[in-house]
């Protein structure tokens, strides 16, 4: 049975997760910690539980997500997944650090990439990767069809959908790709967002204002 701890980190107020198993085998997905003491926060959260983190995973690189990937891989010691089309994002946080007044080191760390309909395993537990480009070219959802839930990133929140005016963002993509690919999941289906409340595919189907 997989449990799913999530913490809001950052002046972004973004959520990161940590997925685990019975066997205490973990993803890190999203690691938005940026001052030592939510660092701290999450490491203990891991060292408490015993936790064996297999990999970092990336729903995108927008700079909010990965303020503590550095910390985590330094950590870990364990690869970064994320959609190669994603790279060019993740090497621009340096620039889009400036632009909000902080200083970000490009990220030395080993990455490696995942691309749709591709399957990550965590012990028994599965899970597809879907590409949902629009907020960002590289945006993917990690998709548990047994417990019927996925960490989604920015693509779909309670009430609202991911931003689109930034580099690279295409609002009639997001939309459709939100419609073509969650919106045919099963309705029950939990979507972890990257900022603010968790929420179903059926809730934001039936009653979005975008849809």
């Amino acid at each position: 049975m997989l449990q799913i701890k999530s913490f809001v980190f950052n002046p972004f107020s973004q959520n990161t997760y940590v997925v685990f198993n019975d066997n205490k085998d973990a993803y890190i997905i999203d690691p938005g910690n940026f001052s030592d003491e939510e660092t701290a926060v999450l490491e203990k959260f891991i060292s408490d539980n015993q936790l064996k983190v297999q990999h970092i995973l990336l729903t995108h690189a927008h700079i909010d997500h990965v303020l503590g990937l550095q910390k985590a891989s330094d950590k870990y010691k364990v690869p970064v997944l994320m959609h190669p089309i994603e790279q060019e994002i993740l090497d621009r946080n340096p620039m889009d650090a400036n632009r909000f007044g902080f200083f970000f080191k490009p990220f030395e760390g080993k990455i490696s990439y995942v691309k749709e309909d591709e399957i990550l395993s965590l012990g028994k537990d599965e899970f597809k990767i879907i590409h949902i480009p629009g907020h960002s070219p590289g945006s993917i959802a990690f998709y548990n069809e047994t417990q019927k839930f996925m960490i989604s990133g920015d693509v779909l929140f309670e009430g609202s959908i991911g931003r689109t005016d930034l580099y690279k963002g295409d609002h009639d993509q997001l939309i459709s790709n939100i419609k073509s690919k969650l919106f045919v999941l099963d309705a029950e289906t939990k979507v972890y967002s990257g900022h603010g409340n968790p929420t179903t595919i059926g809730f934001e189907k039936n009653y979005s204002p975008y849809f």
